[in-house]
């Protein structure tokens, strides 16, 4: 990802906000959708084309992102430990994220 990139979106999904640019891969929370499903977000939050910028109420009306779905995977393993000293309290606990990797193909404004 270039930060010279002329056309770029912020979009909103799984509760995070991604700035995306056509080609880039992203990891993003798991979505329900096959691998090699096309898929569109249509929660676009900011859209910079060249020199002209838009910035969404909350969203962008007419803007939108294609995407495709490369595959489903989880992510590596966060441990949590948690401990109350001089209490004798000890927890540990994992925790894997499911995660969808998507091929952004295009970004297009209103």
């Amino acid at each position: 990802m270039t930060e010279t990139a002329t056309t770029y979106a912020v979009i909103r999904t799984g509760g995070k906000q991604y700035r995306v640019v056509p080609g880039q891969r992203v990891h993003i929370e798991k979505l329900e959708q096959n691998v090699g499903d096309e898929i569109k977000f249509s929660d676009v939050l900011f859209l910079k084309d060249g020199e002209k910028s838009e910035v969404g109420r909350p969203t962008v009306s007419g803007a939108a992102v294609s995407a495709k779905v490369l595959r489903q995977f989880r992510n590596k393993k966060v441990l949590v430990f948690k401990k109350r000293r001089k209490k004798g309290y000890k927890k540990l606990q994992g925790h894997r994220q499911n995660l969808t990797e998507v091929l952004i193909n295009t970004v297009t404004g209103a």
